[in-house]
């Protein structure tokens, strides 16, 4: 509240059962609608900062808009869009379909503007995140002796591949995305520069699988992302 009174003047809190308690939604005098986000962790608060004032312009006119900042409470005041959730759209709609491919154009076009050249750095990273959880993993007695080996020889692999690398949102799926007038993607914590194909996980593991339409949708949008 006080972030947002600095800001952009008196404010009064919207009722919102549904939000999480890290959530308020504000209205102002003048009826301009804000959500202030408070952050647990500092690093969350700093990669979804950061994301928002670097990058934020390749998004323009699909993601909220970031209005100010208290690095003292972790806080960020964020212009409110009105719109579902794409968890919510029925399952095997059009509607459904016309928010992947919207998704892929919206994707597609933060790709292409940030997209940098192979790079093997990202492979040793991903190599030494996969060793890492392994070793959990065996630590907890979670794996077999041939999951193990398995698991090593592809670490090994990534830490020699060279990868496409752009700034990848890393948590892109439907629940991150809201459909209205317009569609707009938000949750940017996990921003950061890393292998293009990341970006690509959630849907395909959690969404494509039982419905390729919708990986075909994504795709013909992103033009090759």
């Amino acid at each position: 509240m006080e972030l947002a009174r600095q800001t952009v003047g008196a404010v009064h809190i919207v009722a919102d059962p549904a939000l999480p308690p890290h959530l308020l939604h504000l209205v102002d005098a003048r009826g301009n609608a804000y959500f202030a986000k408070q952050h647990a962790s500092r690093n969350r608060y700093v990669y979804e900062a950061h994301a928002y004032l670097t990058w934020g312009h390749h998004l323009r006119g699909h993601a909220p808009e970031l209005v100010g900042r208290q690095d003292s409470t972790r806080t960020l005041l964020l212009t409110a869009i009105r719109g579902q959730s794409g968890d919510l759209l029925p399952p095997g709609s059009a509607e459904e379909e016309q928010a992947h491919h919207n998704a892929g154009l919206v994707l597609g076009a933060l790709h292409r503007a940030t997209a940098g050249p192979k790079t093997g750095g990202i492979g040793v990273e991903l190599a030494g995140r996969l060793r890492g959880w392994v070793d959990r993993a065996d630590r907890a007695d979670l794996l077999s002796t041939d999951e193990r080996r398995s698991l090593l020889q592809v670490a090994d692999l990534l830490s020699h591949v060279q990868v496409e690398s752009a700034v990848c949102h890393l948590d892109y799926q439907p629940r991150n995305w809201l459909i209205g007038d317009g569609f707009w993607i938000c949750d940017f914590e996990h921003m950061r520069r890393d292998a293009r194909i990341r970006d690509f996980a959630r849907l395909k593991f959690r969404r494509w699988q039982a419905a390729p339409h919708l990986r075909g949708a994504f795709f013909a949008a992103s033009g090759g992302s």
